[in-house]
């Protein structure tokens, strides 16, 4: 492509999987120091963040954002996976703690001024699919109609349903299935597509992005690792390039031909496209950023115009 692919996307990584807390911690000069490095550097033009549970931390990060002209988006998805609250929980009590969590972080989003907040759905079981999915129905229009209120968009992201996180959305044609349906009553909804999960749910970018694309607000791109028994297997999001891993500059091309096609490269209203790779033990965090981008510029300038 001649033109630069921030002309059609909204360039953004996700922050706490570019500078992992346990990796970039207080100790390797702290959370502030990784903001700052994404909030300066002009490549990007969008932001996810999680929860910051420090009142200070909090409101500083709100003035930097505030000077950054970036699109910023909030990720809930850290918090459910920590505590492990499920929102389709088939126990009500259960799903109305999951329920609490999603909306303070629509709170959240709201003070740090973002557009949107991300979630995923929790585990289930075989014999309650259908009841846990009308938990999550239940649980998704309550946070969506909060979220109205204040102006937040409201994205589920797509996981594996029987690999690593194993979550109720899942495959794509249920969660296409899942958006119709919160659809039908909350217009601030869609659903989040991310590359580096295709492998593991064994689907491929056509078949993701055609199946969901009324659906599609936001877009990740990272790569797995498939073969189980290799490091790395699972929901991790390794460097591009990793060994025995899915993704690399050919499926990153690929995925954005399906785009292109399919009508996603919008100049007037760009979509937010997130890097979601993470440094594995021992790397660098500044070199697998690096990488990354490497590897989309290489993809876009081999996509034909």
């Amino acid at each position: 492509m001649k033109e630069r692919i921030q002309t059609y996307f909204k360039v953004g990584t996700i922050l706490w999987m570019s500078y992992p807390p346990s990796m970039y911690g207080s100790a390797f000069g702290g959370y502030e120091d990784s903001l700052l490095k994404v909030l300066r550097d002009d490549y990007f033009d969008c932001i996810e963040l999680t929860h910051i549970p420090e009142d200070g931390m909090r409101e500083k990060v709100r003035g930097l954002l505030g000077q950054s002209h970036m699109k910023i988006c909030f990720g809930a998805q850290p918090g459910l996976l920590q505590t492990g609250l499920n929102p389709n929980a088939i126990q009500e009590e259960e799903r109305r703690k999951a329920e609490k969590l999603l909306l303070d972080g629509v709170d959240e989003a709201a003070y740090l001024g973002a557009g949107s907040l991300a979630f995923l759905a929790g585990k289930w079981e075989e014999e309650t699919k259908e009841e846990a999915y009308r938990q999550l129905l239940k649980t998704t229009i309550h946070v969506c109609e909060y979220a109205k209120t204040k102006g937040i968009h409201v994205n589920l992201e797509v996981f594996d349903y029987d690999c690593d996180k194993a979550a109720l959305i899942g495959p794509a044609p249920l969660a296409a299935r899942f958006a119709a349906d919160v659809r039908t009553c909350c217009r601030n909804f869609g659903l989040l597509a991310d590359l580096s999960h295709f492998p593991i749910t064994y689907e491929t970018s056509r078949f993701v992005i055609q199946t969901l694309r009324p659906y599609i607000c936001h877009l990740h791109i990272g790569n797995a690792v498939a073969k189980q028994g290799c490091d790395g297997y699972g929901d991790k999001h390794p460097r591009f390039g990793y060994p025995d891993s899915a993704n690399d500059t050919e499926e990153l091309l690929d995925f954005f031909r399906v785009l292109k096609a399919e009508g996603f490269f919008r100049k007037e209203e760009p979509m937010g496209l997130s890097l979601e790779v993470s440094p594995r033990p021992g790397e660098d965090a500044d070199i697998i950023l690096a990488n990354t981008k490497r590897v989309i510029n290489r993809a876009w300038a081999m996509l034909e115009d």
